[in-house]
């Protein structure tokens, strides 16, 4: 049997969770500053990932959620109840979506409960 290649390190850039992303990057990506990341990261919106050296890395679902945060903030809303907001947001997706899962007719169950 081969060895098992290691995974090309552009496989790890499809990956929404892959911290690709400094700190200056990732806030001039979402048109916000670094403070406004480390902000969120205080109000425990995300929590970035930190390098070898210390430095705070950030994936694009978390970018994603920045940025909404950012869109809220922008149209006043205090951080902490921006952070608020996207959490609940997020949550509530996640839950729509296991509903939607749980909804669906399994394959062979024949579509009939109790028979």
């Amino acid at each position: 049997m081969p060895p098992e290649t290691p995974p090309h390190s552009t496989d790890r850039l499809d990956d929404d969770d892959f911290p690709a992303y400094t700190m200056g990057r990732a806030a001039e990506m979402i048109g916000a500053t670094p403070g406004f990341l480390r902000a969120i990261g205080e109000a425990r919106l995300i929590t970035p990932l930190r390098s070898e050296g210390g430095h705070r890395r950030y994936s694009r679902y978390q970018l994603r959620i920045a940025a909404r945060a950012r869109e809220l903030v922008d149209g006043g809303t205090p951080i902490d109840a921006a952070c608020r907001i996207v959490i609940l947001e997020d949550q509530l997706e996640e839950a729509l979506r296991l509903n939607e899962e749980l909804r669906r007719p399994r394959a062979g169950s024949g579509g009939q409960a109790g028979a």
